[in-house]
């Protein structure tokens, strides 16, 4: 399910022959059906969210109306039946996605994590996720997994809860991470980077 949901997503935010190139990327896509999830949002405040500009904003939502994911109305975008169906196979995907006090493992001003669930196999070095999270504004991340009843990062830490208590605690208390669970911790210099940083690198782990 998870690779077809990768497949459908990047269908919608990938260029489209011959047109431009597109302004935004699967992240827009995503926090777009995260928003509308919530309540109807108008173009205008949906731009300031997504941080887009106003072709931006149009490209996104004549997409996500074109692949039946929301309807518009006078109260604005809200998610059709199709699109709350997509939203359920992201929440099952990526089940708690939260803000994240400075620690001392994440010491950026602004740190974002995401749970992914199921996926600790698809882990090696961390490296990949690492960059695919700088690539998408972010300035470090931290890629961790839950095995064996205990946070781990490859070369860094066998035992978090032991090595870093404090990060540990807030961890674990805000994820409730499960054998085999990912957590993402991105962190920038903005809140929207951060949470973009941790997608992007939790979406590298999708069909990996």
């Amino acid at each position: 399910m998870a690779v077809s949901l990768k497949k459908f997503i990047q269908g919608i935010a990938g260029k489209k022959a011959p047109g431009p190139s597109t302004t935004f990327t699967v992240f827009h896509i995503f926090y777009a059906l995260e928003l509308m999830s919530q309540k109807p949002l108008g173009r205008n405040k949906l731009a300031k969210k997504l941080n887009v500009g106003d072709g931006a904003v149009r490209t996104i939502i004549s997409r996500l109306r074109n692949a039946g994911l929301i309807e518009t109305s006078k109260e604005g975008c809200s998610l059709a039946n199709k699109g709350l169906e997509i939203w359920r196979q992201f929440e099952q995907v990526f089940p708690k996605r939260v803000e994240i006090q400075k620690s001392e493992l994440s010491e950026s001003e602004f740190n974002f994590a995401f749970l992914v669930k199921n996926s600790g196999q698809k882990v090696r070095s961390g490296i990949d996720q690492r960059d695919a999270a700088i690539i998408a504004g972010a300035r470090k991340a931290l890629v961790i997994v839950f095995k064996n009843g205990h946070l781990h990062i490859e070369s860094v830490s066998d035992r978090i809860e032991k090595d870093y208590p404090k990060a540990a605690s807030q961890i674990l208390k805000q994820l409730a991470p499960e054998d085999n669970d990912v957590i993402i911790v991105a962190g920038a210099d903005s809140a929207l980077k951060a949470k973009r940083g941790a997608f992007a690198a939790s979406w590298s782990l999708i069909g990996a």
